[in-house]
């Protein structure tokens, strides 16, 4: 379904250069150094110039990337505004050298907002320190561990200092775009309070990380909030999202943009449910996180992605231990093992 209504659509852009979605309207597509490959971002029309939504890493590479872009793309023009979805760093990563570059203003969810303000403030060394802790406590294998403590650091080399100041963007609200108004959109489970763009003229939404047209986002666990809930807080903010055409047009962050939302919706609450039946039954006996989660995800996987098994394995046991169906249980040996509760 989603191939085929895509199929009219425009290929992707390549590195540094745009496609027109809408007129107005322009894809950019920066490179990224792991799955997914790629992170998508728009270039919307914004009166005397433009507005950038999503920068990318902070990489030397993507630098010269936009640069090229605002040199040949825009006609001329600066960029007015800077507007990040979330506060990933392949989203934040250039948010600050772009704002600075054009004395552009950065609006961003306050929740994203202090998010990235605060890991930037964390020493690398202590938030790979807290990442491994986590991994032991569910389990993981010594030769895991290992490699996390020794593995580069993350977040801050990937991102450059933010403004202090930002617009906050609130769910509910609208923003004018180029003397179109966009309805703000939350997305959560990826991210705490993502934002998404809709154009109800248009028939677009700038969906994020929140709707993705192959895979499931990624919706995991972190060691700041061991017990949090993101796949209840994504399941409920999708079923929100039902209430848009199904015809709209999604701009996803990863992938190419598709039609039939109403369509991907459903198959992501159907994927869910199944993974969460199949983590329910095998938990009869007793399982670490690390195992139930392998049972999720069975092939195999490089030890940086193991830190994305067990974080969103963890997000499936808490969404059952939370509605009665998984109990906890604490082993002499200092481990949390988790059991059916029917």
């Amino acid at each position: 379904m989603i191939q085929g209504s895509a199929a009219a659509l425009p290929a992707p852009p390549a590195p540094g250069e745009t496609v027109e979605i809408r007129p107005g309207l322009l894809w950019v597509r920066l490179p990224i150094e792991g799955p997914p490959w790629h992170v998508n971002c728009w270039l919307l029309a914004d009166g005397d110039g433009w507005m950038v939504i999503d920068a990318g890493h902070a990489r030397d590479s993507n630098r010269l990337i936009w640069e090229g872009i605002f040199a040949r793309a825009l006609g001329g023009k600066p960029i007015t505004r800077v507007l990040i979805t979330h506060f990933h760093s392949d989203h934040v990563g250039l948010a600050g050298w772009m704002c600075r570059h054009w004395g552009a203003p950065l609006l961003m969810p306050r929740i994203e907002f202090i998010q990235s303000r605060l890991l930037m403030l964390e020493a690398p060394s202590e938030l790979i320190e807290r990442q491994a802790a986590f991994g032991e406590a569910a389990g993981a294998p010594a030769d895991y561990l290992a490699h996390l403590l020794r593995r580069k650091p993350f977040y801050r080399p990937d991102v450059e200092a933010l403004p202090t100041a930002h617009r906050g963007l609130r769910p509910g609200h609208t923003l004018s775009i180029g003397g179109r108004e966009w309805a703000l959109h939350e997305g959560r489970g990826h991210a705490p309070g993502m934002v998404m763009l809709h154009a109800p003229d248009l028939g677009v939404l700038i969906a994020a990380d929140q709707v993705l047209p192959r895979i499931s986002p990624y919706i995991g666990v972190f060691p700041e909030e061991p017990e949090g809930d993101p796949l209840g807080a994504f399941l409920e903010s999708n079923r929100a999202l039902l209430g848009l055409p199904e015809e709209t047009l999604v701009l996803p962050s990863h992938g190419e943009p598709f039609l039939g939302l109403h369509h991907r919706l459903r198959w992501l609450s159907q994927h869910h449910a199944e993974r969460l039946a199949l983590l329910e039954a095998a938990c009869v006996e007793p399982r670490t996180a690390y195992d139930a989660a392998r049972l999720m995800f069975t092939r195999d996987f490089d030890h940086d992605q193991i830190t994305f098994v067990i974080g969103e394995g963890i997000a499936h046991i808490n969404w059952l231990v939370a509605r009665g169906r998984l109990a906890r249980e604490h082993g002499a040996d200092g481990l949390v093992r988790y059991r059916s509760a029917r």
